[in-house]
């Protein structure tokens, strides 16, 4: 099975990762796309972090009812900070049935010659990168397998709903309606 691995601290999750998920199935070959919750990424300060297995049921809440997505925890099992290339190595060892490919925006695409091994993720996995405003110029990586993705992007993000909590402000709309009842009822990010 051709599975997606789509990396991200999911700090909520919401519509905007969501339908890059769904574009992404769509107009690629691969069969499933798992959400890796990441516990501290590497290039990113870790205050401010909802606790990773809240973070991690808030993505099942979002996904449940879709058979092509799936959450995943094993960096929650593998040394911190969570590096992209150890996870490969491991869900590789662990999955030797199926092919794994590593989805990113074009902004992480961009930052990375700042990855772990970055060139052994090049040369072992397909990218497929979709564009973010701002980060249109990409480096070309001959011999790489790099799919460019055109996914319809929403102008929201993890930030601006936190922030949209703080003030008081309403977050309908912005996620799942499962992940607002969620986050209401335990008063996350208050």
């Amino acid at each position: 099975m051709n599975i997606g691995l789509y990396f991200g601290s999911f700090n909520p999750i919401h519509h905007g990762h969501l339908i890059i998920a769904n574009y992404v199935l769509d107009h690629s070959d691969l069969d499933q796309l798992w959400f890796v919750v990441s516990p501290q990424n590497p290039l990113k300060p870790s205050s401010g972090l909802l606790n990773e297995y809240h973070r991690l049921y808030l993505v099942s809440a979002a996904i449940e009812n879709d058979n092509r997505l799936r959450v995943c925890d094993i960096e929650f099992k593998l040394p911190r900070p969570s590096y992209s290339i150890d996870t490969l190595t491991y869900l590789e060892e662990k999955y030797p049935q199926h092919h794994f490919a590593v989805i990113m925006g074009s902004d992480s695409y961009q930052n990375l010659p700042k990855w772990k091994n970055y060139k052994n993720i090049l040369s072992r996995y397909p990218l497929y990168v979709y564009n973010r405003a701002g980060h249109e110029q990409l480096a070309d990586y001959p011999g790489s397998e790099i799919h460019l993705m055109d996914a319809p992007l929403l102008p929201i993000s993890a930030t601006h709903i936190r922030n949209n909590i703080r003030e008081g402000k309403s977050i309908r709309y912005l996620v799942p309606e499962k992940v607002r009842e969620e986050i209401e009822r335990n008063r996350y990010y208050q």
